[in-house]
């Protein structure tokens, strides 16, 4: 319809004009036709007779006779010879009167000599319409004009053959007409399809991603705000790949992608139709189940589950994937999609920290990382406003009860929440770059307290926990060294705890801080040991002093058999490697009698003293 109205409107002025081409033509013909009557018949009948003063009889005969052959076949309807002022010299009918008035522009132009055709309609001539023509009259000795001829003739010839034309003219128009708007036609429907593919194309790469084809966050928000309007009730899910940056850090980002498109196949294989799978961005995907309780949705989380972490060879290297799963069930645990996605990463991250790979939301137990940035804010402020302090906690020498150290333990001492505990915020800080400021103000703030705790007579070991981030950071066995000389604190004084963990996740980084600090004389000491994932391969290279076993072993050692073997192994594992042992989380005097027997040399725990300002730390005898 659009190609057909400017089709149509070019064809009717085409129309239009080819009209007025004919009827142009026609007075065209007219004039032509009375300019041969003018100059072959009436000029010589005249014989250059001064047309103001009128003619003489013989002229009026000669102009009788050189007419009336014309009148008599019809090739003139009606003539009129005028002088210019306007006055009937010669008619056809013998009138003297009437004829085109002496101030019409016709006239006026035919007196100066210059012929003029018009198209009238004429009820008595053939076809209703005459063509009337002024003509002037040419004195043939001086070739003035003397006069005007004014002739009526026939236009039913004229248009029957003006109308033979025409009809081949507008059929040779209708048919380049119609050839026009079938292309322009063709090109607005092949414009529109491409236009509207186009369309499509671009709002399906606006609302999908363009690696996996999954849809995107934006699309996924959308169908997410879907299934909660309906109100069926269902979970919303968030996947997150454990150790995929292992992947594109040793096989290349090509097997990255390359997992990232098998991971996102096994999702839509192993979920139902009304189901949907998204990406969120890098390796985090989400996942809406509607219209499933809470035991269904963690039934076919299983299902989803065993089918992604099938083994899968990427560049000839078989690899088994681990994924994280954190759910959250609405109208449960949220009514709109982004607490539910809050929520469910929650869940997920705390899946991260734990061994389960499913976790359904279950309250605010730990700080989520969507809270972290506003953690890291304040803690940040809290550094440069001096609010954290440091608690200690004794470590008494079983053989004798006497407290041989402390472990430093920071606690944030908040202007409105009062002292917060370091599991609020010490996850937000590993996270960021807070960590190194942070760990440097416990090691300062701990070496000033030693060289205090010294002067009054308590000769103490002082542990400081530090991060895998600190381990990593170029500059930091430098800098711990350099706190050591300014505070004037002998190396063998200080203890550096760490976790399993940070020993495995970059062994080459970690081993050569750690070196670097033993060889200064720096205490190593492995926290919570028994928790983590260390070979005992790795731990030999480990320059350590100190293995502490982690309380989930030393709490239920009375009465689990099995715990009693695993706190004799690390016992024996740690004296063999020429370390001594802690035991962490001793409550009572009968775990503590225990592991003094079984070996261990330290003990740490709420029996001796809970973290206390080291003014606090009470100064014991054995406890037997």
């Amino acid at each position: 319809m659009a190609s057909l109205l400017p089709v149509g409107a070019l064809g009717v002025l085409l129309l239009r004009s080819a009209h007025d081409d004919a009827t142009k033509q026609g007075q065209a013909q007219g004039k032509a036709q009375a300019a041969v009557i003018a100059e072959m018949a009436i000029a010589p009948a005249l014989d250059d007779a001064d047309l103001s003063r009128g003619i003489t009889a013989g002229q009026r005969d000669s102009l009788a006779k050189a007419t009336d052959l014309a009148l008599y076949h019809g090739s003139v309807l009606r003539m009129r010879l005028r002088n210019f002022n306007g006055q009937v010299i010669f008619s056809d009918d013998g009138s003297t009167s009437g004829g085109v008035p002496v101030g019409d522009a016709a006239f006026r132009s035919a007196s100066l000599g210059q012929a003029a055709a018009t198209l009238v309609g004429d009820e008595a001539a053939p076809g209703g319409q005459t063509i009337r023509v002024l003509q002037p009259i040419f004195a043939r000795a001086s070739g003035e004009a003397i006069g005007v001829l004014e002739l009526y003739l026939p236009y039913d010839k004229i248009a029957a053959r003006l109308h033979g034309q025409m009809v081949v003219t507008y059929r040779r128009l209708g048919i380049g007409l119609g050839l026009l708007y079938l292309a322009t036609a063709l090109i607005s429907w092949s414009t529109t399809r491409s236009l509207r593919r186009y369309a499509a194309r671009q709002e399906h790469e606006a609302l999908h991603d363009g690696l996996t084809g999954l849809p995107n966050r934006e699309a996924f928000r959308q169908r997410a705000n879907s299934a909660l309007t309906a109100r069926l009730g269902g979970a919303v899910v968030v996947v997150d790949l454990n150790r995929f940056k292992e992947v594109n850090d040793t096989l290349g980002h090509h097997a990255g992608d390359d997992l990232l498109r098998v991971i996102s196949d096994r999702l839509r294989a192993s979920m139902r139709a009304e189901d949907t799978a998204a990406r969120l961005g890098g390796d985090e995907f989400a996942l809406i189940l509607p219209g499933l309780d809470g035991p269904a949705v963690l039934g076919l989380l299983e299902r989803v589950r065993a089918s992604l972490t099938r083994e899968v060879v990427l560049d000839g290297v078989p690899l088994t994937i681990e994924a994280s799963f954190g759910v959250a069930l609405y109208p449960d645990h949220g009514e709109d999609v982004e607490k539910l996605l809050r929520h469910a990463d929650a869940a997920m991250y705390q899946g991260k920290r734990g061994t389960a790979d499913i976790v359904v939301y279950a309250g605010e137990r730990a700080a989520h990382p969507t809270q972290w940035l506003v953690v890291q804010a304040e803690l940040r402020h809290a550094l440069e406003r001096d609010e954290l302090v440091l608690y200690y906690q004794p470590k008494v020498r079983l053989a004798d009860g006497v407290v041989c150290g402390v472990e430093a333990l920071v606690r944030w001492q908040h202007p409105t929440r009062g002292l917060v505990p370091p599991s609020d915020f010490l996850p937000a800080a590993e996270q960021s770059g807070l960590i190194e400021p942070l760990t440097a103000w416990v090691l300062r703030r701990a070496l000033a307290d030693q060289v205090a705790w010294t002067e009054a007579g308590r000769d103490w070991t002082v542990s400081v926990n530090v991060s895998v981030r600190n381990l990593e950071s170029p500059g930091f066995a430098a800098g711990v060294a350099a706190l050591l000389a300014e505070t004037a604190v002998a190396p063998s004084r200080l203890t550096l705890e760490i976790t399993e963990t940070a020993v495995v996740d970059d062994m080459a980084s970690a081993l050569q801080a750690l070196r670097a600090l033993a060889e200064i004389g720096v205490g190593i000491s492995v926290d919570d040991f028994g928790t983590g994932y260390t070979s005992l391969g790795r731990l030999r290279g480990v320059p350590l002093t100190e293995i502490k076993i982690d309380r989930s072993f030393v709490d239920p050692v009375l009465s689990q058999p099995q715990n009693q073997a695993i706190v004799r192994a690390v016992i024996a594992l740690a004296h063999g490697l020429g370390c001594r042992v802690t035991a962490e989380g001793v409550e009572t005097g009968d775990v503590a009698a225990w592991v003094m027997a079984a070996g261990c040399d330290e003990a740490q725990g709420y029996l001796y003293s809970k973290p206390v300002p080291w003014t606090q730390v009470p100064m014991m005898e054995a406890i037997r």
